[in-house]
């Protein structure tokens, strides 16, 4: 593990391999050791993998609060009502300066899930430094009035009772039928991630999704690379949310992977990185 003071934090992050720069950003509540076999992969393919552990996720320090200059939306100031929040922004802000500390000027920038809305937010920001993109069960729209107010649920439960709760409830969700039945070290690797997350960092990631803005009219101004990835039983992100991105992302590519369901990176390890390696090679 490696270590970078920057923004007023310490960030974790694994790095390895040299060559073109890949960003790995994870989901929610998950860490870096997500992404263990798309490191070793890509480092081995002749890339540059980094993966961090997203502000208050992980071993990143958790000093939470607002980074620059934040624009208080309603449902910003409605999620700031209930605590701490660390927002979309603030994370494209962190993965930023690593790439300065890093000295990296552009990079693929490959999120899943939340990990996909702070892609999303980077390219909003930062588009000449994404080299590509890769977006990986999560969606554009922002939440509805229901999608929020269950987040906040979920914060009160895990402020009020830890990461146990959420963790058995999530499975079933996260990891598809067949992976839940045959792959038991995947959904221990999932549940462990989940329990060792600060409850007061998820609660303040949690917001932040609620708070994000709609990515939709973003998307046909990227003008990057682009990958779409989808696990056909994904309940949260389905496959229809990819089709949408897919559409309106000119030129991208769609990969809808089987007996998958949030989790692709883990559950189809060898899938998704062929998928990720045929992406990288169309304009590497």
């Amino acid at each position: 593990m490696n270590t970078a003071h920057i923004r007023g934090i310490d960030i974790a992050y694994y790095e390895a391999g040299s060559g073109p720069a890949v960003m790995l950003l994870h989901g929610y509540p998950f860490d870096r050791s997500m992404w263990r076999e798309q490191i070793d992969f890509l480092s081995a393919q002749g890339y540059r993998a980094i993966a961090p552990d997203l502000r208050g996720l992980g071993k990143t320090s958790d000093k939470l609060q607002f980074v620059g200059d934040v624009d208080h939306s309603s449902s910003e100031r409605q999620a700031e009502a209930y605590g701490t929040i660390t927002t979309m922004d603030d994370m494209a802000g962190d993965v930023a300066a690593l790439m300065d500390e890093l000295r990296i000027d552009q990079a693929v920038i490959c999120g899943l899930s939340m990990g996909g809305y702070v892609a999303f937010e980077f390219a909003h920001l930062f588009p000449a430094r994404v080299s590509a993109l890769v977006l990986a069960g999560t969606r554009a729209p922002a939440d509805n009035e229901q999608e929020k107010q269950a987040r906040f649920q979920q914060v009160e439960q895990m402020l009020a009772n830890g990461m146990t709760g959420i963790a058995e409830a999530s499975l079933p969700k996260l990891l598809s039928s067949r992976t839940l039945a045959e792959e038991p070290e995947v959904v221990a690797r999932v549940r462990e991630m989940i329990l060792r997350a600060a409850p007061e960092g998820a609660a303040a990631a949690q917001r932040g999704m609620a708070a994000r803005r709609d990515y939709s009219d973003d998307l046909p101004n990227i003008k990057a690379p682009a990958l779409v990835i989808v696990g056909r039983e994904d309940p949260i992100r389905p496959v229809a949310d990819a089709e949408f991105m897919h559409r309106a992302l000119s030129g991208s590519a769609l990969v809808i992977i089987e007996d998958a369901a949030h989790m692709t990176n883990m559950e189809q390890a060898e899938v998704f990185n062929q998928a990720l390696q045929e992406f990288l090679r169309s304009f590497h």
